[in-house]
């Protein structure tokens, strides 16, 4: 908590409301974990430099706190911002590159002692909890690599991935997948377009293209017909209706089973 006095110490004249001492603390918070405070407000200004400390219009306005952050071994920035909803205050901290947001909502008088504002050895109370729940909640996590490095892994991991389905395909002991790799499916022609449509009327039990499916059909063979019409219905078999009338129809069983013969 060294560092920590040294920055409060440097800003206890900005101090003058308890969110201004959590917002402190969050700050450097920040700072112990690689970023490096850039300037206030959410637009970039020409006056942007990277400091361990806070700008000098960090805690002008008491009900917004906005803060901008850039990393020390990469160009990513981060946006944080504090608003004061009674005695609270929410964080959020915005990867600006990204759009990564993670948040943090913090209990005042949970860890600030309101009557011991310029005495930092008893200004905030429970300090290790909420530096906890800074690392785990608000910062992202230490081994999620950004910008730059995010790219580099892609592109190592589509390599290796190349790499690796190159080496299966040389391999002649290897048995193939069931499953068939991403990519273009095969060209079916259409069997009911010429010069694939022999038998399309098989396909077609309307008989909408003429003739039935078979090569010779008893319904349209020109043969005298027995008088059966299957779209009448089939007596304990068939209700009327079910086959449609023109249609193709193969009994199943004997048609009249009550016949005699």
């Amino acid at each position: 908590m060294a560092g920590l006095e040294v920055l409060y110490t440097c800003v206890a004249g900005n101090i003058t409301c308890p969110q201004d001492a959590v917002v402190c603390f969050v700050h450097w918070e920040l700072i112990k974990n690689g970023y490096r405070c850039i300037g206030s407000g959410d637009e970039a200004r020409s006056s942007d430099k990277k400091s361990e400390l806070l700008p000098a219009d960090w805690s002008n306005n008491k009900e917004l706190y906005s803060l901008r952050y850039k990393a020390n071994n990469s160009d990513t920035q981060m946006l944080l911002k504090a608003i004061t909803v009674d005695s609270t205050l929410i964080f959020n901290l915005m990867n600006s590159s990204t759009q990564q947001v993670s948040d943090l909502t913090v209990n005042i008088n949970d860890h600030v002692n309101t009557d011991q504002l310029h005495t930092f050895d008893s200004v905030f109370k429970d300090a290790d909890s909420l530096s906890e729940k800074v690392k785990t909640q608000l910062l992202p996590p230490l081994d999620r690599p950004t910008g730059q490095r995010a790219e580099r892994k892609s592109q190592r991991d589509e390599e290796e991935e190349a790499q690796r389905r190159r080496g299966e395909d040389s391999d002649p002991l290897r048995i193939p997948s069931r499953n068939p790799r991403q990519g273009t499916h095969p060209h079916w022609p259409d069997p009911m377009v010429p010069p694939f449509a022999a038998g399309g009327a098989d396909l077609d039990p309307f008989g909408s293209r003429g003739g039935g499916g078979m090569i010779v059909d008893p319904l349209r063979s020109g043969y005298p017909r027995s008088g059966f019409d299957p779209s009448s219905g089939i007596p304990d078999i068939l209700p009327p209706g079910a086959v449609p009338p023109g249609a193709r129809f193969d009994p199943f069983g004997p048609v009249g089973r009550h016949r005699p013969g």
